[in-house]
């Protein structure tokens, strides 16, 4: 996987400055990185239920397939930076209305 350079002008386009830009995609992967985290963990209890501690030690195939399927998805921080790029997150400060 290569480095894909990022103008700076996009994210700037969407939000007052770079610097909110930044924020906001940060506190959107924060909350990406923790849905998956939820999701991963979901779908491990399901398959670590059934098995008995003795045999922890060994290989389960199910997982490693489930493992491998969670790192080829993008990064949230990647998903984050597209999403403020392309205007699909609406943000707003606390005294906004």
């Amino acid at each position: 996987m290569g480095i894909t350079p990022l103008s700076l002008a996009k994210i700037k386009e969407n939000a007052t400055n770079l610097y909110e830009g930044v924020v906001v995609a940060a506190r959107r992967a924060r909350r990406l990185n923790d849905e998956t985290k939820l999701e991963f963990n979901t779908h491990l209890s399901t398959i670590t239920a059934g098995r008995e501690e003795e045999f922890e030690d060994r290989e389960n195939p199910e997982q490693l397939k489930l493992s491998l399927e969670f790192e080829k998805r993008e990064k949230a921080h990647i998903q984050a930076i597209k999403e403020v790029r392309d205007g699909k997150i609406e943000f707003r400060f606390k005294g906004e209305k």
